[in-house]
């Protein structure tokens, strides 16, 4: 999920700005901690958390279970020497996500942290895109300050868009997501529905944020796509 802010707990100077520039060469925001207490503080306001093991103040897997005890549910990939089968064991147990030992290949651990994140998008029932957010259990969207009010199919039409953000969505995906698509149906009912969302969406003088990519679709975007 391009865009998410990701923090890099880490006491090691060298592998923490290491962390931070692939990370932002890679399309994400980060945010930095030295120990787990650092971290702790951060863990509600980031979309992910890489966290080191052997740290001062506190270690990894208190921090993550203090993390757990308070109900924060952020995801956790601890990047650990630790390399026992008892350490990774001990990591997921305290309520860590993944576990990558160092050293380690940089493609591996953007892979993962791309799985991470969407495992926690598929599953959550808050969904923040920009100034929206979308309340998926209560069927609620707001923009700004403003509520929005969807029908049930352009509620879940919207949804579909903000699972899947800056990915480009097939008329027959759409189908398949909001309609359950027998076959049968007209993919013309998705431009439609498409519109209706727009409509809305855009209602006092908001910006597009569905766009059309020709030929292929749609997308969740703060700009238009390049041709």
């Amino acid at each position: 999920m391009a865009g998410a802010l990701i923090a890099v707990v880490e006491d090691e100077p060298e592998m923490g700005n290491l962390l931070t520039q692939v990370l932002s060469e890679s399309g994400y925001r980060c945010a930095s901690a030295t120990n787990g207490t650092e971290g702790l503080a951060l863990s509600r306001e980031v979309d992910l958390m890489l966290v080191d093991v052997m740290m001062p103040a506190m270690n990894g897997f208190a921090m993550v279970e203090e993390m757990r005890r308070q109900g924060v549910k952020t995801p956790v990939i601890y990047l650990s020497a630790k390399d026992k089968t008892k350490d990774v064991v001990r990591g997921l147990e305290a309520g860590g996500d993944d576990y990558l030992i160092k050293p380690f290949k940089l493609e591996e651990l953007l892979a993962r942290i791309k799985a991470a994140l969407r495992r926690s998008r598929d599953t959550a029932t808050e969904l923040v895109w920009g100034d929206f957010r979308l309340d998926t259990s209560a069927r609620k969207a707001t923009r700004g300050n403003r509520d929005l009010h969807f029908s049930a199919t352009e509620f879940q039409l919207l949804e579909a868009f903000f699972r899947c953000p800056d990915e480009v969505l097939s008329k027959r995906i759409l189908l398949q997501k909001v309609w359950g698509d027998d076959g049968y149906r007209d993919d013309n009912i998705v431009e439609l529905y498409v519109n209706y969302v727009r409509k809305k969406t855009e209602a006092y003088g908001g910006t597009r944020i569905i766009h059309t990519v020709r030929g292929k679709g749609y997308i969740l975007a703060d700009r238009e796509p390049e041709p």
